[in-house]
């Protein structure tokens, strides 16, 4: 009896098998043209392997008997890697399980190549923003590199260099505000070469005027120790003498009165403009009488400026005995006033030898004659539209030249009505 039943149970157990094989070969025939395949395992032996995969061929071996619970392995078979997942059936199956193969090698191989996609387009999408940040950096930067560029370019002298200025943001608010402070230094700079350049012109000028006469009373004096002179030889040295000695102090008296223009303020009152012509025709009129020319004073309205009438009456004499040396016996030089607007107007005209336009804009620096020798004869040193230059100024006026060579010289003073603030030298 007891053959009889293990020789049911060994039919029952075959059919069972030969069942589940049957059953499982449909199963393959689906999976297997995907790659993947199906194994069934009974008492810890393949009852049916699928033909794609065969566990027992790759060293796959199903769990012991006692297992229960799936596992997920993972062979590296080659070329091939491959995904088992093994599963135990329940009760009254217990003993039997089933696997299922899966083929890793198209989803490696596609990992595979979206990691290199994803790596070569990331190494492109670095470099290309790599270029474009180095771009944005350099549009950035390239403001200050010029910032830097041009202080070194102000550092080395060239002081006209200024940075383009394009945009509304800081750094073109700091460009703008840079070149500003370049006009300035620039402004400054010639400024400042400029004033040395006109003060050297002026030692190199006031040397020379102190040479000239110094040398003659040497000159003049060594011969008078030296020689036998006679009485009238004597004379005529020694009026020489005098006479360089005193256009020397006619040049210090004019470097006295420049020097005391530059003071820090002077006395103000109203002046008025009958008043200043009637002084300096009593002044003038011998000097002009003594060249046989005539000076003419047309009779002006009382017109009043603000200013000091000293340096006022400096300043017309002064333009006066210019007119007076350029002119000719016989000429008239002619002095009147009038209102223009809000200024009063005072011109000197003459009709004298009259100048270039090369010599009217130097005629205000000190020292320049327009005629060394006719200067030097009558005793001027230069100086004289200098320090009507620095009254000018003083006055916050104008003073311009109209003149041309056999034409004359006409010379036109501006000065403002009445004026009410104070007035500070320059």
């Amino acid at each position: 009896m007891q053959a009889l039943e293990q020789r049911e149970n060994s039919i029952r157990e075959n059919d069972m098998k030969e069942n589940i094989g049957a059953l499982m070969r449909m199963y393959s025939r689906y999976l297997q043209g995907k790659g993947n395949g199906l194994a069934v395992a009974s008492c810890g032996e393949w009852i049916y392997e699928s033909p794609v995969f065969a566990p027992s061929e790759n060293g796959i071996f199903p769990p012991d008997t006692g297992y229960r619970q799936d596992r997920l392995v993972y062979i590296e078979n080659g070329p091939h890697p491959v995904l088992c997942v093994y599963g135990s059936f329940p009760a009254p199956w217990q003993d039997y399980g089933l696997m299922y193969i899966g083929n890793l090698g198209d989803a490696i191989r596609s990992w595979r190549q979206t990691k290199n996609i994803l790596f070569l387009t990331g190494a492109a999408a670095m470099l290309l923003m790599s270029f474009f940040l180095f771009q944005l950096l350099n549009i950035i930067f390239r403001p200050l590199r010029q910032i830097s560029s041009t202080s070194a370019k102000i550092a080395n002298g060239n002081y006209g260099s200024r940075i383009p200025v394009n945009g509304k943001d800081e750094i073109s608010s700091v460009a703008y505000h840079f070149n500003l402070m370049a006009g300035q230094v620039e402004t400054q700079i010639q400024q400042l070469e400029e004033a040395a350049k006109q003060k050297q012109q002026f030692i190199d000028n006031f040397s020379h005027e102190l040479r000239i006469p110094l040398t003659a009373i040497y000159g003049y004096a060594e011969y008078i120790q030296k020689a036998l002179i006679s009485e009238e030889e004597r004379y005529e040295c020694t009026q020489f003498i005098m006479s360089e000695c005193s256009r020397l102090q006619n040049m210090a008296y004019q470097l006295l009165d420049m020097a005391l223009l530059n003071g820090d303020e002077m006395e103000e009152n109203d002046c008025s403009i009958k008043e200043l012509f009637t002084r300096s025709e009593k002044i003038m009129h011998i000097r002009a009488a003594e060249k046989g020319i005539n000076l003419t004073y047309l009779p002006p309205q009382d017109h009043i400026i603000r200013g000091n009438m000293e340096q006022l009456l400096i300043l017309i004499n002064n333009l006066i005995d210019n007119a007076i040396k350029a002119s000719r016996p016989e000429e008239e030089i002619r002095i009147w006033a009038y209102s223009e607007g809000s200024h009063i107007i005072v011109e000197v005209k003459d009709h004298g030898i009259g100048m270039t336009k090369e010599q009217t804009a130097h005629i205000k620096e000190a020292f320049y004659r327009v005629d060394k020798a006719r200067s030097r004869t009558g005793g001027g040193a230069g100086l004289g539209l200098a320090i009507c230059e620095k009254i000018i100024q003083i006055h916050h006026a104008k003073m311009s030249f109209t003149s041309g060579l056999g034409m004359g010289t006409t010379v036109k003073l501006s000065f403002p009505n009445c004026l009410s603030h104070h007035i500070q030298a320059i």
